[in-house]
């Protein structure tokens, strides 16, 4: 019964910086719950092991020495390898960034030289479907846009309330325990708020959130 319990989380790097693979590299060494699977140094590489090795979690570099960037790399992995997550890593949190790894499906974005712990919870929170931005990407993202259009979402009460559970990176069960829901209901919900906020998965839908300060201007 452990053996079930345990679960070991694959994980690629692609970055064309041996340094930096190799740093990724060793501060996964002693996390008992990850496994660097292997590594990769440009887009091409990293599309031929995610292939050959299926992991759960890709750390993408955004600025690869070729012409296609980790955005384009981002959006082949998660075309191809849907179960497969990808959390960018970048020395960049320009707003635009960010917003253009999000639209790629991108769960995460994390600057270069977060701690090996932050980095380490960033993997599990990927692997569980869990949104994960780091504060300069958030504080980013919070910046009010030079051209605002207020749009009403119509969202209902409910729906807000758990698209404030879901920026928060809680899960579809943990969303339903905190409402006292079933599964089936929050899912629900969360389709019609992706339907509603014409986006296509959470991250999306957190950042749009976030950028257009949904929780404050749809409520009245």
């Amino acid at each position: 019964m452990d053996e079930t319990e345990k679960t070991t989380i694959r994980v690629l790097t692609v970055d064309d910086h041996e340094l930096i693979r190799r740093g990724i590299r060793f501060s996964l060494i002693p996390v008992d719950d990850v496994e660097l699977v292997g590594e990769a140094q440009d887009g091409e590489e990293a599309l031929q092991k995610c292939a050959a090795l299926q992991p759960d979690v890709v750390l993408m570099d955004m600025r690869l020495s070729e012409d296609r960037d980790g955005i384009e790399i981002t959006r082949k992995i998660r075309r191809q390898f849907p179960h497969t997550q990808v959390i960018i890593l970048s020395t960049f949190h320009d707003k635009a960034i960010v917003q253009g790894a999000v639209q790629a499906g991108a769960i995460g974005y994390l600057i270069k030289g977060v701690s090996g712990e932050e980095l380490t919870n960033a993997i599990r929170s990927a692997y569980a479907g869990k949104p994960i931005l780091g504060t300069e990407a958030l504080e980013d993202l919070v910046q009010p846009s030079v051209v605002f259009v207020q749009t009403d979402y119509k969202l209902t009460s409910r729906e807000q309330e758990v698209l404030s559970l879901l920026i928060n990176g809680k899960s579809n069960p943990d969303i339903a325990q905190q409402l006292h829901l079933s599964v089936a209901a929050v899912k629900y919900h969360v389709s019609n708020i992706l339907s509603k906020l014409n986006v296509t998965n959470r991250t999306e839908a957190a950042t749009l959130a976030i950028e257009k300060n949904l929780l404050t201007t749809t409520k009245k």
